[in-house]
């Protein structure tokens, strides 16, 4: 039988509240889940430009890669309106709701993961060779610098709430990050030396992060990096 250390959480769903870390006091966790929200809010926003940018240039120029990454910025929007609403009224606290939360949150990574997968592989088969995209390296160039930076914060507040589904949504934060860097590898071969097959490779690589991410979230291991 596993401890409570495993999860970060004390039985997760089936007691009522997560473990509340040491020497903190109402008013600590009030801040911090004020600051969950704060964060989510922000990160929502920039998400749903970043979908909107994302998914117009890669239907243009027909990159897979940059249309899954729009889907993930989607994604991420999604996610962190799952930390508004676990955050949110009767459901703080609960860890009824942390477990469908960090559930929620790795059914958009499975999902993403699917769509992304089918879709490279049918660009593969079918040769389609994307056209350049600036407007998209552009983009992957500047998540890759800012989303890291987005990322820590929430994984602080996590820790601090010991919040499995907050961390996991930093992980998700951070993955973007490093999608970023992938597409920009792949849409910067494309460009410059014209490795159309980047694209869905970069695309693969998008798909098979995503699934790990999924599987972990499901499995609740969203503290296994500090969240207790």
């Amino acid at each position: 039988m596993s401890s409570p250390a495993d999860s970060g959480l004390i039985q997760l769903g089936t007691l009522a509240r997560p473990a509340v870390p040491p020497g903190q006091s109402a008013a600590e966790r009030l801040h911090w889940e004020r600051r969950a929200r704060l964060l989510a809010w922000g990160g929502i926003a920039w998400h749903f430009v970043e979908f909107l940018i994302a998914l117009v240039a890669g239907l243009a120029a027909g990159s897979i890669a940059l249309i899954g990454f729009g889907a993930d910025s989607l994604i991420e929007a999604i996610a962190g309106l799952v930390v508004v609403w676990l955050f949110t009224g009767s459901r703080i606290g609960s860890g009824h709701a942390e477990r469908r939360a960090q559930q929620m949150i790795a059914v958009s990574f499975y999902v993403l993961a699917a769509y992304v997968g089918v879709e490279s592989v049918r660009t593969l088969v079918n040769g389609d060779q994307p056209q350049v995209s600036w407007v998209g390296i552009g983009l992957a160039a500047f998540t890759a610098a800012t989303m890291p930076l987005l990322a820590r914060a929430k994984r602080h507040v996590g820790t601090k709430l010991n919040s499995s589904a907050a961390v996991k949504e930093a992980s998700q934060t951070s993955l973007c990050a490093y999608l970023s860097v992938a597409l920009l590898v792949g849409l910067g071969a494309n460009a410059l030396l014209g490795w159309w097959w980047a694209d869905p490779l970069a695309a693969f690589v998008i798909a098979g992060v995503a699934l790990k991410e999924g599987r972990e979230s499901w499995r609740g291991e969203g503290c296994a990096d500090g969240c207790c």
